[in-house]
């Protein structure tokens, strides 16, 4: 067992405890008890998916980028195809979902375009990856701090992403490892 099922075991133990409210606790357990179950669902999700999706040789320099595992790996790759598709670094980033989508004109702002264009795969991956870079990389978190004081966090996520989509682009197409310096400089 996993140390999370040991969490959720011990969660489930001492909720009665924790919880005076009897239908509050038995709510607790109902979720920690689908939780178990989709665990367990998405671990066979994981599993299947790994042996039937090789990884292309041009997506191996993915294993240095912070926020990207396995199964993210996998799909921004499934969902990306040929890189050289995209004939800049922007065109990737919008097709990512990862771009503002403002009209401006003059420096005024004339509307907001087709925010629903691109991939959403590609944005959900990013986004993840955003998140967990974040959380696991102390360069990106230092970024992210600095930007969370003038921004929104779900902005400054959002932010994260862009520049993770950028590196990936890079990465992909000049075949070079992931430098969080140059990235979030």
């Amino acid at each position: 067992m996993n140390d999370l099922g040991r969490v959720h075991r011990k969660l489930t133990e001492e909720v009665d405890a924790l919880l005076p409210n009897a239908d509050l606790a038995l709510a607790v357990k109902g979720n920690l008890a689908v939780m178990r179950t989709l665990e367990g669902v998405i671990g066979l999700l994981e599993k299947t998916v790994k042996g039937r999706v090789k990884l292309r040789p041009e997506f191996k320099p993915f294993l240095t980028v912070s926020g990207i595992g396995q199964i993210l790996r996998l799909t921004i790759m499934v969902e990306t195809g040929e890189i050289e598709r995209f004939a800049k670094v922007g065109n990737y980033a919008s097709y990512c979902r990862c771009a503002g989508s403002e009209h401006l004109s003059n420096g005024k702002r004339k509307g907001r375009g087709n925010t629903k264009n691109g991939n959403k795969y590609l944005a959900w991956a990013f986004v993840e990856a955003a998140n967990f870079a974040v959380r696991y990389n102390p360069k990106i978190k230092r970024y992210y701090q600095r930007k969370c004081a003038r921004a929104h966090p779900v902005v400054t996520i959002k932010t994260v992403a862009n520049k993770l989509a950028r590196a990936c682009y890079y990465i992909l197409r000049d075949q070079v490892a992931f430098e969080v310096n140059r990235a979030f400089a």
